[in-house]
């Protein structure tokens, strides 16, 4: 039978227990692309991050606080999404926003001068590839980086060299998503399978859009103490239009819409699957609707007693002690604020 007209079974749960996913059996070739940034470099892409920043702002952003003068290094900076919440929550630090792509931090420059023209003077702009870091050690006092990991084959490597340019003591903080905690309502298997699409791609890619569940092991694993990470969960019905908006429609349902062609040249689905698939998970925005999903927020510490060595890696994982608090986490480095202490929620409240 055609895999285009086999009829539709339920897959199972949308979750994993490895970190990559294994394929599910298809009869259709793959034909998987070679690793590259999944979602492209588009115009609409840029739209759809910004949507994504400004929606998420207080959810993502709540509890980082850089102080006047303190230098933080933000890695992956993009389009500059995030660095225009990073220079209006810490006004006064002196951040150095780094990405691989020219025509990205071009965009990234010039949303900083229409947006936060005051804070150009705090912001410098470096391209590089953040394995191979134009910084010397112990250059930062923080280190940021917000939907970077899930881009990267190897994470530890990457944390280990950002390891190396954070001062001892200094902060570094991670955000990022995963896709395995999506729930929607009406609930739909071809709608999942449209989702799974966009993992297994990302997979492909060289990355892992599950990542968020592993930050306290990728991070232990670099070499870093007092680690701490909490669950930022979304929830939006139509209660929340804002969220149904912002994040369901125009973040999370653009993002999987974008990797279409490259699910049909992979032949992972046919075209009719594909829009059936889309078409029910738009549904989750409509009244009626439901749509949950959670983001990982980790804050970790340079031990103060860290030789890393040239590549970063130093004596990694052998400072893997956990905190029981991201209040802890600040106070040990006596920079970093963040509002979250033991038992707080993490949960967003919008209205």
């Amino acid at each position: 039978m055609p895999a285009s007209s086999a009829p539709d079974t339920p897959p199972p749960p949308y979750s994993y227990a490895s970190p990559s996913p294994s394929p599910a059996p298809s009869p259709r070739p793959s034909r998987l692309p070679s690793p590259a940034y999944v979602h492209g470099y588009s115009d609409r892409e840029a739209r759809r991050l910004g949507d994504q920043a400004d929606t998420l702002a207080q959810l993502l952003h709540a509890g980082t606080g850089y102080p006047a003068g303190s230098t933080v290094l933000e890695v992956g900076c993009g389009v500059g999404a995030q660095t225009l919440h990073l220079v209006n929550g810490s006004p006064g630090a002196r951040i150095a926003a780094l990405d691989r792509s020219a025509a990205s931090l071009d965009q990234a420059r010039a949303q900083l001068a229409a947006h936060a023209p005051h804070a150009a003077a705090n912001v410098t702009w470096h391209r590089a590839d953040l394995h191979r870091l134009p910084f010397s050690d112990a250059s930062f006092d923080h280190v940021f980086l917000c939907f970077v990991l899930e881009h990267l084959p190897d994470p530890v490597r990457a944390l280990s060299g950002l390891r190396r340019v954070l001062r001892p003591g200094g902060t570094l903080t991670a955000i990022e998503g995963d896709h395995g905690s999506v729930v929607f309502h009406p609930d739909s298997p071809a709608a999942r399978r449209v989702i799974d699409h966009q993992v297994r791609l990302q997979a492909a890619a060289g990355g892992n859009a599950l990542v968020g569940r592993q930050l306290y092991p990728l991070l232990t694993g670099a070499g870093f103490a007092d680690v701490a990470v909490r669950p930022r969960t979304v929830y939006a019905d139509a209660s929340r239009p804002g969220l149904v908006s912002g994040f369901t429609r125009r973040t999370f349902i653009a993002m999987v819409e974008s990797v279409r062609d490259e699910a049909l040249a992979a032949g992972l689905t046919a075209p009719a699957d594909w829009d059936r698939g889309i078409t029910d998970l738009r549904r989750s925005a409509e009244p009626g609707g439901s749509f949950h999903y959670t983001f990982f927020k980790a804050v970790a510490v340079r031990p103060a007693d860290d030789p890393a060595d040239g590549d970063g890696r130093g004596r990694s994982g052998q400072h893997s002690r956990s905190a029981g608090s991201f209040s802890r986490v600040g106070s040990s480095c006596g920079m970093h604020t963040n509002s979250l202490t033991p038992g707080a929620s993490s949960a967003a409240s919008f209205t």
